[in-house]
């Protein structure tokens, strides 16, 4: 009989711990205790969702730059609906929020502010269409760097000094992109001047021999040289020779240092910037 009385007691206590208001709050402790349960399970199923979400659409072979731009917007909108339904549970008038939500965006929108909305429609041209992808060495707005990542807002772009720029999605769409390594082949150049004195038919045939004798050159398109300039100093030619995109910077940097080497061995010069006055006397 006295355990059932102490039982009677504990649970009155908790009971009443329980169904005890918050103080300045209209919220009790269970109210409190239900809706943090609602958020941590929420937050965790948001993690399931969004990975069972990536995996499915990992199937339909879509490029990763789509599938990490709508795994992200399917984890913000998740995570709204979460916070939404942790405010219901709280007995927050959530349709009042809503509305008033809503009027907030519409006096931004108003007031001119409408970026929000004009990056978020670009990503999501940027996502479909595909001008850039993840991985890939592009020129945006000026940026030079390799794309990190594509968000609902900015594109993410790492310089190959280890810089994270980040750039809004409008200026992404709205502006030129120079894409570097889409293609499998591109084309080294490499300039070099020689004096008016050297022998021009052997300096191309030296360039020449050097470019075809690189095993990461291709033979097809043909490695040519052409003369760009008669310049002050120098007769300026152009070493052209094509190559896999992943081996460009090997290429142009060996054909940079061999031709240096190939035309100090054979006695061409590459003059310097020099300017020739003449002092006339006058009587």
């Amino acid at each position: 009989m006295g355990d059932g009385i102490s039982n009677g007691i504990s649970n009155g206590i908790s009971n009443g711990i329980i169904e005890k208001v918050i103080p300045y709050t209209d919220i009790t402790v269970s109210r409190l205790i239900f809706a943090i349960i609602v958020l941590v399970a929420g937050f965790i199923s948001v993690k399931f969702l969004v990975y069972i979400f990536r995996r499915g659409i990992n199937k339909t072979k879509l490029p990763d730059l789509t599938t990490q731009f709508l795994a992200h917007f399917l984890s913000i909108l998740l995570y709204v609906i979460v916070i939404l339904a942790f405010l219901k549970s709280l007995s927050f008038d959530v349709d009042s929020f809503i509305v008033g939500l809503s009027a907030v965006i519409g006096l931004v929108l108003g007031l001119g502010m409408q970026d929000t909305l004009t990056n978020l429609s670009a990503g999501v041209w940027v996502a479909a269409i595909r001008p850039i992808d993840m991985g890939e060495m592009v020129i945006i707005n000026g940026q030079t760097g390799k794309v990190k990542s594509v968000g609902i807002m900015s594109t993410d772009l790492l310089t190959p000094d280890n810089q994270l720029i980040t750039i809004p999605n409008k200026l992404v769409w709205g502006s030129s992109i120079v894409n570097m390594t889409r293609m499998p082949t591109r084309r080294a150049a490499v300039d070099v001047g020689i004096s008016y004195s050297s022998d021009f038919e052997k300096a191309i045939r030296i360039a020449l021999d050097l470019m075809k004798g690189h095993p990461l050159v291709l033979p097809d398109p043909e490695p040519a040289v052409v003369t760009t300039e008669l310049a002050n100093s120098s007769v300026n030619l152009q070493l052209r020779a094509w190559t896999k995109t992943g081996d460009f910077a090997t290429v142009k940097n060996n054909l940079i240092a061999g031709i240096f080497e190939a035309y100090k061995r054979e006695g061409i010069e590459i003059p310097f910037p020099q300017m020739d006055i003449h002092v006339k006397e006058i009587k």
